[in-house]
């Protein structure tokens, strides 16, 4: 059972360098900052790698204990070790929704760019005189 508390211990130890990660990238897609998206998104499938394998880990470890085994205080350090657990979950939904909002903020922002720069490409091309190119081809 102490191996369970470790691995547990573990696991919210990377959950909250997650969150971390998340907290600073945050700040920058707010200003408009995309330049480490790649980096950044790597860095959360590393660490969500990591959760997984220790995921694993309880679940090999899992069926060796039984109820009579496990002491009062590893019992509490269960409970709290997973309620924890579930608030740093909770915490990165948060999170990852921001993270969304900021993308899909920045995308419709692009797509008004986009249209504005047809919109006025069309203008322009308006005031284009095909007989100006033709006289010119008269005069040489």
């Amino acid at each position: 059972m102490k191996r369970i508390v470790s691995l547990l211990e573990q696991k919210n130890h990377y959950l909250e360098k997650f969150a971390s990660l998340n907290e600073e990238e945050i700040g920058r897609f707010m200003e408009n900052n995309f330049d480490n998206l790649e980096t950044f998104y790597n860095a959360r499938e590393h660490m969500l790698e990591i959760i997984n394998y220790i995921d694993s880990q309880i679940k090999l470890d899992e069926p060796t204990i039984s109820a009579e085994s496990i002491s009062d205080y590893e019992r509490k350090a269960v409970k709290e070790l997973l309620k924890a657990k579930g608030e740093y979950v909770n915490h990165i939904i948060q999170q990852d929704l921001e993270i969304l909002a900021c993308i899909d903020h920045t995308k419709s922002e692009i797509i008004r760019e986009l249209q504005e720069i047809k919109k006025n490409k069309k203008a322009v091309s308006g005031y284009k005189s095909p007989l100006f190119g033709s006289r010119l081809d008269e005069e040489a």
